[in-house]
């Protein structure tokens, strides 16, 4: 907290509104109340971009990376292999990070505000950071986790069977992405991305079109045209 306002109380107020604005988001003028004056003070809440952090630097990391800073996302990439983990693979990433995935995530920090996909050459390593990542108390915003349904089913079992609280699973992603029959890097990516996106702004990601519904008033128009003449 820098400056002031002209005395400690007032102050104390306005930074308790602040805090408030932080958490709710919320913008716009407030109004503080002491004794018999009153102060109209306008807040409005900054946040730091969202980040994605990408586990693996393959090929489905590439597009995504792409994507993500296109979206305004501030990207890390991080594997165990500085010939895939690198500035000339990644130009569009702010860190690109070489890590043993024995403890991936000790130079990235975990917050609310914070996308994890889980996309390495390996279910192994895929397994190895979910379990590091759930047994931590900070939660990301997004956990996704590539694999097929058999794999992932596995997955969760094993956890379960370790420990893990199942209520911390019912948040993961996996198999990570929206179903848009994606077969290639690139569709994959989209099909991540799509999904981070929806989650993010608490949508369903189901079809926008309302192709049934426009055409039933069409026709019903044109039925009832039909009839009057």
């Amino acid at each position: 907290v820098e400056g002031t306002l002209g005395f400690q109380e007032l102050d104390e107020r306005a930074v308790r509104l602040a805090r408030e604005s932080l958490a709710s988001r919320d913008r716009g003028l407030r109004r503080i109340e002491l004794e018999e004056a009153a102060w109209e003070v306008y807040i409005e809440p900054q946040h730091a971009p969202p980040e994605l952090v990408i586990v693996g630097a393959g090929h489905i990391a590439q597009p995504l990376c792409s994507i993500g800073a296109m979206l305004g996302f501030r990207v890390t990439v991080m594997d165990d292999r500085s010939e895939y983990a690198n500035r000339a693979r990644f130009p569009g990433a702010d860190r690109v990070l070489v890590v043993d995935f024995d403890d991936p995530f000790r130079e990235v920090p975990i917050g609310l505000e914070t996308y994890l996909v889980l996309v390495t050459r390996a279910h192994k390593y895929d397994y190895d950071c979910i379990q590091q990542l759930l047994k931590m108390e900070a939660r990301p915003a997004y956990l996704g986790m590539i694999g097929s349904r058999r794999r992932v089913r596995a997955a969760f079992e094993a956890l379960v069977a370790e420990g893990v609280d199942p209520g911390r699973l019912e948040n993961v992603r996996a198999p990570v992405g929206l179903d848009i029959g994606a077969e290639t890097p690139e569709e994959i990516a989209v099909s991540i991305a799509a999904e981070i996106i929806s989650y993010r702004r608490g949508a369903g990601g189901t079809p926008l079109t309302e192709q049934e519904r426009v055409l039933g008033r069409v026709a019903r128009k044109y039925q009832a045209q039909k009839g009057t003449d």
